[in-house]
């Protein structure tokens, strides 16, 4: 049974609807540039000296100080940054984006291209995988900065409570995750499998970071061919815990096998007793104050209806679960809006 779990306060959001063309207009500009300073360092520069000089920041990045100057000046419009000739600080609203700028990563830097392209990918014209592509490096970073703001210290809280001497991590790109919990769990060994090789050559260098070569194995590998085509990984068999987050959407993508994924879990890691499967779901709707948006929420269902990706609501995760023979220890909240970590054990 799931617990009871109140919902955070946040995932009511504050984006009051209908957003009207004045709001909807400067928001769209409001992201580019919060994505612009966050990829230039300037969220990163004020949270360590609270304060910046324009010509010396310009200077030591190697800015053209009119264009870094424009930005500055968008964001005091949009009530971010508070400018005194060439002093800039932060203000209460830039402190708080902070926990935020992965959203804007993912969505600003991963699925600009995908979303400015809707018209033709709903005509037909253009088609996802094919000849448009999200940016995924930029997925990849904004959905890091999220685990790391958001989610991190969660996970940390939930398997503390947990025995393993053996952690798979899948879809672990570059295997810090899997990395930084061996590293605090002497004694133990992690595998971390991506379908990627470029996160996977990373991983190795991750590895290494960590001081745990021999001790985490990174793995490029398709974990769908570990699932329906008994591709097998050395050692996979010897997990104890088994991990995913944010991925368990794309494994559920193909209808005519996807009652099939959670049985082929169990079956692909025998030795496995806890399942760590986190994942965002649909907004419920018609729920609570719907004239609110959380962050997040809505470029997520978007962004996979543009790529043909079905994503699922909290309790058709929870059925497919008791269906595919996993018992729910718990569900809880996981940081980002409706975004859960399903606690399970195989049964």
């Amino acid at each position: 049974m799931s617990s009871a779990y109140a919902l955070p306060a946040e995932w009511q959001g504050q984006a009051l609807t209908p957003l009207n063309p004045d709001t909807a207009f400067n928001g769209y500009l409001c992201a580019h540039v919060l994505h612009a300073l966050e990829r230039l360092g300037v969220f990163r520069k004020l949270q360590e000296k609270r304060t910046l000089d324009i010509p010396a920041f310009c200077e030591k990045n190697a800015l053209n100080p009119a264009v870094f100057r424009a930005l500055v000046r968008s964001a005091e419009a949009f009530g971010y940054l508070d400018v005194h000739g060439d002093r800039v600080r932060a203000t209460t609203v830039s402190e708080d984006v902070t926990r935020s700028l992965g959203f804007f990563t993912w969505g600003v830097g991963g699925y600009h291209d995908v979303f400015a392209n809707a018209a033709p990918l709903a005509r037909g014209d253009r088609r996802f995988g094919v000849d448009l592509h999200r940016d995924e490096a930029m997925v990849a970073l904004g959905s890091a900065q999220a685990d790391t703001a958001l989610m991190r210290h969660i996970l940390d809280e939930e398997i503390a409570g947990i025995d393993f001497r053996t952690l798979v991590d899948l879809g672990a790109g570059v295997s810090e995750r899997v990395s930084r919990l061996v590293k605090e769990r002497p004694g133990s060994r992690g595998i971390g499998i991506d379908i990627s090789r470029p996160a996977t050559e990373l991983a190795d260098e991750t590895v290494a970071k960590y001081g745990l070569r021999g001790t985490v194995q990174p793995v490029c590998a398709d974990v769908l061919d570990i699932l329906f085509k008994d591709h097998r990984v050395d050692g996979s068999d010897e997990a104890d815990v088994v991990m995913s987050f944010m991925f368990l959407h794309d494994l559920l993508a193909a209808p005519e096998r996807r009652d099939e994924v959670i049985p082929r879990l169990r079956k692909s890691f025998p030795q496995a007793r806890t399942f760590l499967l986190a994942d965002t779901t649909i907004r419920p709707r018609g729920k609570g104050d719907g004239s609110r948006l959380p962050v997040f929420s809505s470029g997520f269902e978007l962004a996979h209806a543009l790529m043909g990706v079905p994503i699922y609501t909290r309790e058709q995760y929870e059925q497919l679960f008791e269906q595919g023979g996993m018992q729910l220890r718990r569900t809880v909240p996981f940081g980002a809006p409706h975004t859960y970590l399903f606690v399970l054990e195989a049964s």
